[in-house]
């Protein structure tokens, strides 16, 4: 039994040390958050646009006014919840003693 232990011993290690610096990563979280809140925006525009032309009596399908507004309604309210956890998260992180 003992054997079956040191078998597994040498594969766990760690790469990290304490001189090696930390990775940046490729993009900031600032600017994922921008691209996030511009396709938000561009998908509400998208469905308004939409909405205006069906409703001015330009050649647009109905099911296609109907699938942007819910795309762009199920991405605001995914960006919504986001904000939500990331608020409370902040809340959470405050609260905490040190």
């Amino acid at each position: 039994m003992m054997n079956g232990v040191a078998q597994v011993q040498p594969a766990i290690h760690t790469s990290f040390t304490a001189n090696q610096p930390i990775a940046k990563p490729k993009t900031s979280f600032s600017t994922i958050l921008k691209q996030t809140l511009n396709t938000v925006n561009d998908a509400q525009l998208n469905a308004d646009n939409m909405t205006n032309d069906f409703v001015s009596g330009k050649p647009v399908e109905l099911h296609n006014v109907m699938i942007a507004s819910e795309k762009a309604n199920i991405l605001l309210h995914t960006t919504i919840e986001v904000r939500n956890k990331a608020v409370e998260a902040y809340q959470e992180m405050m609260r905490m003693q040190v």
